[in-house]
């Protein structure tokens, strides 16, 4: 069972909060603070300790909300543990960012030498994504690939690579699920495809 969160997490969940205050979930219109809760949840769920539970607050403030500085930012505030775990979630920290493909593609590579507490944390913030996806493509269809930089093809190609990958460093209930939901969206997916061509 993992420990119970001191006020090191409500400190970490105002500032993350503030961070990401001014930004919304795709399409949704939710604040962005709703995906930040459900993967720290997610973690403390599945027996992550403080550190990851902040880290899950927080994966997202180095990639999107400032880079270098906001990484040494966390470091003053939170410590070396979380720091690493927030920059194991990161992607890029460059500005601007390299191609969308060549970073997922990059960090899917590295995923093998991420030590177990990024893992975690990783799987969480990937299947809280995937469990929204399926939820908006049942609700609103096609039009949901728009929202992402990879569009259809390479969102599809994304989650599939990436929940591969995740199990190639081993079977965890949130990796598990994460590949349940991946297949379920590409089963809808092929659903369409196959409608779109027996009506052309």
């Amino acid at each position: 069972m993992p420990e119970g969160l001191t006020s090191r997490f409500g400190e970490a969940l105002v500032y993350a909060a503030l961070l990401h205050r001014e930004q919304r979930r795709k399409g949704s219109g939710v604040p962005y603070v709703s995906h930040l809760l459900a993967v720290a949840s997610l973690v403390i769920e599945n027996d992550g300790d403080e550190n990851q539970a902040i880290a899950a607050l927080l994966h997202d403030a180095i990639e999107d909300q400032g880079g270098k500085k906001r990484r040494d930012e966390i470091l003053r505030f939170f410590g070396e543990d979380v720091t690493e775990i927030v920059e194991g979630c990161t992607d890029s920290v460059a500005d601007p960012k390299p191609p969308w493909r060549e970073r997922k593609l990059a960090w899917i590579a590295a995923i093998d030498e991420k030590p177990a507490s990024v893992l975690l944390v990783c799987a969480a913030d990937k299947l809280h994504n995937a469990r929204c996806i399926l939820s908006d493509y049942r609700t609103v269809g096609e039009e949901l690939w728009e929202r992402f930089t990879g569009g259809r093809e390479g969102t599809l190609w994304y989650y599939g690579a990436l929940a591969d990958a995740l199990v190639r460093t081993g079977r965890t209930p949130l990796v598990d699920e994460l590949v349940g939901v991946v297949s379920e969206i590409e089963r809808l997916a092929g659903e369409h495809d196959s409608a779109s061509t027996s009506d052309g």
